[in-house]
């Protein structure tokens, strides 16, 4: 092999922790006594090679992290306070993401632009797969496990490329790093091309991974649950309106006069849905060979009440630390996050003040949840409250007391709305708002009472209340799901975090993709309608909600509503939407369905939290308006690589 000279201190940053390697040492040290770092120095020990794999890893987007996951605060599922003074520290919520929701994306300052990691990591991946036979001490199944390790992260890196720019030019292998000008400046592919090689390099990857970590160690890396779930969710996005035969960007054609989103008939269309329904089997599958299950509540070891314990399940199912041997549901865990300490700083941005009768101590409440998002969770009956037969005629905005049968949910006696009472279990799990209660900040958890319980008071002047002009619930709705119960503030005012891996991917969004993926191939009256509502119905069991066909044959205005493709496809989305809200799946899912313009436009509402009585505080009042154009599903590719590379061209609008 010609000896390339190329310089390899590499930032690692969090992939070390998942590699046994010290975070302290953050330089791949293989450098010789010449100073400059060689391939042949990468890969002569084992030692140095797993630095190198902890390389190709450590490019991974650290989902979860409010300053590099693109799906966080680039959407419209969390809000942050605009206008507060903007300052990097502890304190306060590093908001450049945030400007894309503020629609103040453009191509020459291009806002979440890893475009050039995403390629640098690539390049990554492949001088791993073409130098680890080299290294002397290591077995021939460990060479093709880490080869396929690579592989599926080249696969990944391209998918994360895709999903945010559309077509993009495909890398299947590295160009020599002393190619000329012209090579270099590579097309763009069809979108279909993208796709089919994603799939094809997950393929070509499954065979020589692990079923499960072999070790506690090895938990984070890749392993056969993980490239099948991967897998069916690329297929899934593949085959959704905004990538399968989207006319709306027929005119994106390159300078050779290709068409980059190819037409297709109808039957064409329905041949991507094929794959994806085959892919989310076979994940399934595998996912239960690797003995993977719902969380639920016989998780739960407190003795405490049934409501409760089902709350808690439901946080649990996504902040709890599962491990290597048991990952109950959690199926790609980003172990990154811990490194970071992203979830530790934006537990505290997001949570309320959790201190009685001080605005001193306690959260920063800079972001809040929309009403639109609190809109979308259901009524105890499994339903949207439009359609729940119970609410007809309610006034939601009333103001009542919080029921006695409500204590472990609602302060009871407390002033709320007829918008807080009622509603599914999630409602009460993953938000937190004025009157309700708050599972957490309590020295014993077992036998608790409702009086155990902190109580919210976010009006002004209640504990939670705002306090400041930087500091109060922005909207007066907490993203509760988003914090473990077992965060704490101490007496002395120190914030105790629980770090948990960020769940990439997690059963319920697997069975939901499997949902969706029938229905759209077939409708729910097709041969695999019983798998349909078997997995659908198994989220809202453990969500603590009837089964689809009791819900609206029972309690709807609608009975039968699930019975067309139309009806089923409403109510698997608001299923996503409500199971897996604030885990950075909304922001992609809204717009491969090609409805983020109608979301969009329902604005970001909340309640003014300056208001201290029950009438002043519960009026919905807008904070901030959105739009969303054919230009806002893809990122603009960034000028510079366009004036460097005229073969590449800009997306549509941009």
């Amino acid at each position: 092999m010609r000896k390339v000279f190329i310089k390899i201190s590499i930032l690692l940053g969090g992939a070390l922790s998942m590699f046994g390697v010290s975070s302290c040492n953050n330089f791949l040290d293989v450098v010789p006594d010449d100073g400059i770092a060689t391939l042949e120095m990468a890969f002569n020990l084992r030692s140095s090679a797993i630095r190198y794999l902890a390389t190709c890893y450590s490019y991974m987007p650290i989902e979860g992290n409010v300053v590099s996951d693109p799906a966080m605060m680039t959407g419209d599922e969390l809000w942050d306070l605009v206008g507060r003074v903007v300052s990097n520290t502890s304190a306060r919520v590093p908001n450049t993401y945030f400007n894309i929701a503020r629609g103040f994306q453009t191509a020459s300052t291009v806002y979440a632009n890893d475009w050039a990691s995403m390629y640098q990591a690539i390049r990554c991946c492949d001088i791993l797969v073409e130098n680890v036979d080299n290294v002397p001490d290591m077995s021939e199944l460990e060479k093709e496990q880490w080869k396929a390790e690579a592989t599926f992260l080249k696969a990944y890196y391209h998918f994360n490329l895709v999903r945010k720019w559309g077509p993009v030019p495909l890398i299947k292998k590295s160009l020599p790093i002393d190619s000329d000008v012209e090579t270099v400046r590579v097309y763009r592919d069809n979108i279909d091309d993208c796709f089919d090689y994603i799939i094809e390099l997950l393929d070509k990857a499954y065979d020589n991974l692990p079923l499960m970590p072999e070790s506690s160690d090895m938990y984070g890396r890749i392993t056969q649950p993980i490239c099948a779930a991967l897998k069916a969710k690329v297929a899934v996005f593949a085959a959704s309106p905004l990538f399968n035969g989207n006319e709306e960007e027929a005119a994106l054609v390159d300078n050779q006069g290709r068409m980059l989103f190819p037409s297709k008939s109808e039957d064409e269309k329905l041949e991507r849905w094929q794959a994806a329904v085959t892919a989310c089997a076979q994940a399934i599958d595998v996912c239960s060979q690797a003995n993977m299950r719902l969380y639920d509540m016989s998780e739960i070891t407190f003795v405490v009440t049934d409501s409760l314990k089902r709350t808690l399940a439901l946080r649990n199912a996504f902040n709890q630390r599962q491990t290597a041997q048991d990952p109950m549901e959690i199926i790609w865990p980003n172990t990154q996050y811990r490194s970071t300490g992203s979830n530790t700083a934006f537990q505290q941005w997001t949570m309320p003040n959790m201190t009685e009768n001080s605005h001193s101590t306690g959260g920063y409440r800079f972001i809040g949840v929309p009403l639109k998002i609190v809109d979308q969770f259901y009524t105890r009956n499994g339903l949207p409250i439009n359609n729940d037969l119970e609410w007809q005629g309610v006034n939601i905005q009333e103001i009542t007391s919080g029921p006695a049968d409500h204590s472990y949910y609602l302060t009871e006696r407390y002033p709320t709305v007829r918008h807080n009472i009622n509603r599914e279990p999630r409602y009460y799990s993953y938000l937190g708002f004025d009157g309700g209660t708050w599972y957490g900040e309590i020295s014993n958890f077992n036998n608790v009472k409702p009086d155990d319980l902190p109580h919210l008071e976010c009006r002004n002047g209640g504990a939670q209340g705002k306090s400041g002009g930087e500091v109060g619930p922005l909207t007066g709705y907490f993203a509760k799901k988003l914090y473990p119960y077992q965060c704490n503030f101490t007496a002395a005012n120190t914030f105790v975090s629980y770090w948990f891996p960020w769940p990439i991917i997690r059963l319920t969004d697997l069975y939901l993709l499997y949902a969706e993926a029938i229905n759209e191939l077939e409708g729910p009256k097709g041969a695999r309608s019983k798998e349909l509502f078997q997995y659908l119905d198994a989220v809202r069991a453990r969500a603590g909600i009837p089964d689809v066909k009791t819900s609206w044959d029972n309690y709807s205005n609608n009975p039968g509503y699930y019975n067309t493709q139309y009806g089923m496809r409403s109510i698997i989305h608001r299923e996503r939407l409500v199971e897996l809200s604030f885990e950075s799946q909304r922001f992609w899912d809204i717009r491969r369905w090609k409805e983020a313009p109608a979301e969009y436009q329902k604005g970001i509402y909340g309640y003014p939290v300056a208001g201290s009585s029950p009438e002043d505080y519960y009026v919905r009042k807008l904070i901030a308006s959105q739009t969303f154009g054919l230009k806002d599903y893809f990122w603009p590719i960034y000028n510079y690589y366009l004036e460097r590379n005229p073969n590449l061209v800009q997306n549509l609008g941009w």
